[in-house]
């Protein structure tokens, strides 16, 4: 028995060793920021963070992005890198390096569609379940510990929660953001927590400090809690572990340092508004401001900025890209009493964040965590892939109640066919076409009502040069659902180019064009054919539209270019396709590109 003894204390093991280590954490580095690079190496060697937990991305060098960009910049990689990695439940949290936008374009207002970068990327792991989440206003943060009872908060895990947890390593300076690492490294259990109120009386605000300062005096923290309530100004004080303030709301405030000595672990936050919009440092000479005078503002408030604290020592901060309303900033009540009572860095800020998809940034490794006891089991984090699915466990079964197949013949399960369907999209993720393949047809053998698995099989067919069988498969899709707009459109695409019948492909491609309210690639097909057609004029119109809808899609571009040079444009002609040579210089080789060259007397 010596033999099954040993196999029963291993498995045991497993599930009670120590999880929420570098291995659940995803580091994101902008390939195109040196800084991100050098604070994504120094972190990275600091924590142990392994290699294949590094993941590079390419976006833009500013602290706002356009919500395109951020889809295609920020989320898609990250969403790949999980989905190939097997990932889904594995990673716990995302570590955004300095150089990653702070903020989302958008609209303001508690309806609007501006977020941070950061809480944006919250919710990836919903949408990669295949939830629809709403662009306006904010989400309800299901780890948010509503009832301030800290006994009741939770070691975070996709056991319970269908989100990520997000926090960012930034700061004015490189030094600024070594330092931040370097204490959150090794934090301190020692000093005070520091909670001033606001000098002119706030109900809200001032009731969540009062609350915090009512839970740590009643729960052996009593001599730790400095809680000011009148016009003073907390400063010139050692041996801070945690403060919080009204900032720049505060009216007796006027200055950016208060003199604070913080030690390593210290978190902090601010009930400002835009304490988060820029992370680039001020100028030595700028102070608060007001409103009305504009000479005071720097990066579009007079406002306090989260990273003078972090300059100042704080190893974890809050701050705000945009208007939160008061009520959905970070609840101290609930910030500290979780971060002595046991959670991480990370855990504690988000246990008080009320709402995700909006204004939040966490600055801080979300590794820190001087007063953790326990830890949540790694079967609770990640209990294995399953064979069915090929998905992780916690993710596997969650959108296997999402994806509910309708009822097939006899001799089938819904359950079947929903399993080889998420399977195929899997293996699809992964290059594993053949994989895919064989799943699509297992399951549209067993229901052929499958819309969007006749789809996905017409398009590996169509990838492996089969087009007939592409066509067949198209028409297959069309018959469970007739406005499946992407089936119309390739199956358009097909007819007018390969089976040269543009006739009998325009009305599918003009049906998929209104049903994607002029989609570009939609838009693409249907001008191509009226191009086909000799209706140049309309071609034109679509293609110039689509061109300028898609302005990275080479193809989209050459279209437009051909189209101009039969109307005569030769100016337009040859600046599309300069534009598309540049995004993919092997189209040069093309019989397409070499007739357009030479009708535009444009040498190689």
């Amino acid at each position: 028995m010596r033999t099954l003894r040993i196999f029963i204390l291993i498995v045991a093991l497993a599930g009670a060793a120590a999880a929420q280590s570098p291995d659940n954490v995803l580091l994101i580095l902008n390939e195109a920021s040196p800084i991100s690079l050098e604070i994504g190496q120094y972190y990275a060697q600091k924590r142990g963070i392994p290699a294949q937990n590094i993941l590079r991305i390419k976006a833009v060098l500013t602290e706002e992005i356009s919500r395109e960009d951020f889809s295609r910049q920020i989320e898609a990689p990250i969403a790949a890198w999980l989905t190939r990695n097997s990932a889904q439940d594995r990673i716990l949290y995302f570590v955004l390096t300095k150089g990653i936008p702070l903020r989302v374009q958008g609209t303001s207002g508690e309806n609007g569609t501006i977020a941070s970068v950061d809480s944006e990327l919250t919710m990836l792991y919903a949408k990669l379940l295949g939830i629809q989440v709403p662009l306006p206003g904010r989400i309800n943060n299901p780890y948010y510990l509503k009832d301030g009872v800290i006994a009741n908060a939770r070691s975070f895990s996709h056991q319970s929660f269908e989100i990520y947890l997000v926090s960012r390593l930034d700061g004015y300076t490189a030094a600024d953001i070594r330092g931040l690492i370097d204490r959150g490294f090794a934090p301190s259990k020692e000093g005070k927590i520091l909670l001033d109120q606001k000098s002119s009386s706030n109900g809200k605000g001032d009731d969540l400090l009062q609350a915090a300062a009512d839970w740590m005096r009643a729960n052996g923290f009593g001599d730790r809690v400095v809680l000011d309530s009148g016009s003073a100004v907390l400063k010139d004080m050692q041996g801070v572990l945690g403060y919080y303030s009204w900032g720049s709301n505060d009216p007796a405030i006027k200055i950016r340092h208060f003199g604070l000595g913080f030690v390593p672990g210290a978190l902090a936050g601010m009930f400002v508004s835009s304490d988060g919009r820029t992370l680039t440092e001020p100028p030595a000479t700028w102070n608060l401001g007001t409103w009305e005078d504009r000479t005071t503002h720097f990066g579009g408030s007079p406002q306090s900025i989260a990273g003078d604290l972090i300059r100042d020592g704080v190893t974890g901060v809050a701050g705000h890209v945009a208007e939160p309303y008061l009520e959905y900033t970070i609840h101290p009540n609930i910030l500290f009493p979780a971060y002595l009572s046991g959670s991480n860095l990370i855990e504690s800020y988000y246990l008080a964040m009320p709402c995700l998809s909006w204004q939040t940034i966490v600055v801080g490794d979300p590794l820190c965590a001087p007063f953790r006891t326990n830890s949540v089991g790694a079967l609770a984090i990640d209990k294995g892939i399953d064979p069915a699915t090929e998905l992780p466990g916690y993710f596997s079964d969650r959108r296997l109640r999402l994806v509910a197949a309708p009822p097939i013949r006899a001799g089938a399960t819904d359950q079947d066919v929903t399993r080889m369907l998420i399977r195929a999209e899997v293996r699809l993720a992964k290059q594993n076409f053949a994989g895919a393949q064989q799943d699509l047809e297992d399951a549209t053998a067993k229901d052929k009502r499958q819309a969007n698995a006749q789809f996905l099989l017409a398009s590996i067919y169509e990838q492996n040069k089969e087009y007939e069988k592409a066509e067949a498969r198209y028409r297959l899709a069309l018959e469970a659902n007739p406005d499946h707009a992407l089936a119309l459109n390739n199956l358009a695409y097909s007819l007018a180019v390969r089976r040269k019948t543009p006739k009998e492909a325009l009305p599918m491609a003009e049906k998929a064009y209104k049903l994607t309210n002029g989609n570009p690639s939609v838009g693409d097909t249907l001008g191509w054919i009226h191009h086909l057609m000799g209706s140049n004029e309309k071609a034109n119109e679509l293609l110039e539209a689509a061109a300028r809808g898609a302005a990275q899609n080479a193809e989209i571009q050459l279209h437009w270019a051909i189209v101009c040079a039969d109307l005569g444009q030769n100016l337009q002609a040859a600046a599309a396709l300069d534009r598309a040579l540049k995004l993919d210089p092997a189209l040069a080789s093309t019989e397409e590109v070499k007739q357009l060259r030479a009708k535009l007397k444009i040498s190689p």
